[in-house]
């Protein structure tokens, strides 16, 4: 009905049980990364406290693997910390494009929502997001499921990287790059909305040679994020999940 104010949003248990369930055949492709994280970290001269640790508390795949090129004694902390950021700053886009959703539930609540997001549970309920869902809960379930299973592969990882020291030979560099891409692509619902990543990755091949290693996501990121403000990407629908008039 024309004029109906939208339902509020919530996070419950059925919710992150629903969203733990649609995010587990993906889960499935999570497993062979944690793997060859958990052996390259060995190879690389972490132990196994500081290998899973590290799976445990940062829970990025991509910058746990950049941090790997810096892992060597004395520990280059500042270098690391900048590492983790560049790597990760994609997640600023996320968040806030998630924010007018997750920001009408309590301080205690979108934090917990937020608390592992990543960008297939991002990618995933930011979907269902713009159809009208309106259960947070889809968010941590997703993001829980995803960190365990991480987590979880993470640790055969690490007992096996006393057997597997050839880790090249697998291609899990290729296979990682076009899982992400295969990710990119499936959000792009037209050439419009191509604009923004196409500009993105530009910027990022462009930039790789002459910036610091994670640098150029960060320009990317930001040259899509300037594209994507104002590039024509099609009449919003109905289904939006910013409030209506």
């Amino acid at each position: 009905m024309a004029g109906t104010a939208p339902s509020p949003v919530v996070l419950t248990y059925r919710g992150a049980v629903r969203g733990a369930r649609r995010l587990l055949p993906v889960s499935l492709f999570v497993v062979p990364f944690g793997i060859a994280f958990g052996v390259a970290a060995i190879e690389a001269g972490m132990s196994v406290g500081q290998a899973i640790a590290m799976s445990a508390f940062i829970f990025a795949g991509a910058s746990q693997f950049a941090a790997l090129d810096l892992w060597h004694g004395p520990l280059p902390y500042m270098s690391l910390a900048l590492v983790v950021l560049a790597v990760n700053a994609r997640h600023l886009i996320l968040s806030a494009a998630i924010s007018p959703y997750v920001n009408q539930l309590r301080p205690g609540r979108w934090f917990l929502a937020l608390f592992l997001l990543s960008d297939v549970n991002f990618a995933d309920s930011y979907k269902l997001v713009k159809s009208g869902e309106r259960d947070v809960g889809l968010i941590l379930g997703g993001g829980l499921l995803m960190w365990v299973a991480w987590l979880a592969a993470t640790t055969v990882g690490v007992f096996a990287g006393a057997v597997v020291t050839n880790l090249d030979r697998f291609g899990v560099d290729v296979v990682m790059a076009a899982f992400f891409a295969a990710l990119t692509v499936g959000s792009v619902g037209s050439w419009r909305s191509a604009v923004p990543v196409l500009a993105a990755c530009a910027v990022a091949l462009a930039t790789l040679p002459f910036l610091p290693s994670g640098w150029n996501i960060i320009a990317a990121a930001l040259a899509g994020g300037f594209v994507g403000a104002f590039w024509p990407s099609g009449k919003a629908k109905g289904g939006d999940f910013l409030p209506h008039d």
